[in-house]
């Protein structure tokens, strides 16, 4: 059994032989054995189960999605979402600064906010330090770090070209972001 991470509703591959004991987060439906919580499958003795994975706030070096809110000269306002694979509640998300010398690694000082983000853009960042009392500090100065999901202006799921530019494949429309490297290239 592989150990990934199921969403609920989801089918959950099972070894060869009998069905398990399953325990909580787990049920059957048309004979097949599916999630009903988001985790990963594990044995407890003879029992298959699904704990339920708990949100926990970013610390430094967690991982975060977010959505781009505000933007300023100096700064991207951030939305953080999911921390570490594990979405918040509704409502209860972080808030997030992206500065300008955190976006990329090299040339920091020719760094222009408006060219690397757009409000509504979902980022993926790593977060350096718990800032501010009011939000934390994002950077995205590594290759697979960036913006992840933009729309074109003509409402159109942009695809990236090269680190610093997206397309909108409706209208061939070129627009500057600092994507982040597809996870399968």
């Amino acid at each position: 059994m592989a150990s990934e991470v199921l969403l609920p509703g989801q089918p959950v591959s099972l070894p060869r032989g009998p069905v398990p004991k399953l325990g909580g987060g787990l049920y059957i439906k048309d004979g097949q054995v599916r999630a009903s919580l988001v985790g990963v499958p594990r044995y407890e003795g003879p029992t298959l189960t699904i704990s339920r994975t708990r949100p926990h706030p970013p610390a430094a070096n967690s991982l975060i999605l977010g959505t781009v809110t505000r933007l300023s000269p100096l700064q991207a306002m951030v939305s953080i979402s999911v921390v570490d694979g594990v979405p918040l509640p509704a409502g209860e998300e972080f808030t997030g600064v992206i500065r300008t010398q955190d976006i990329r690694a090299t040339e920091k000082d020719k760094v222009k906010i408006g060219d690397c983000f757009r409000g509504g853009d979902v980022v993926k960042g790593v977060v350096i330090s718990l800032g501010d009392a009011r939000s934390y500090y994002i950077t995205t100065a590594r290759n697979d770090l960036g913006v992840i999901f933009a729309t074109s202006e003509a409402g159109v799921t942009m695809e990236p070209v090269s680190w610093q530019e997206m397309r909108c494949p409706r209208t061939g429309r070129i627009e500057k972001r600092k994507c982040a490297k597809p996870e399968n290239l």
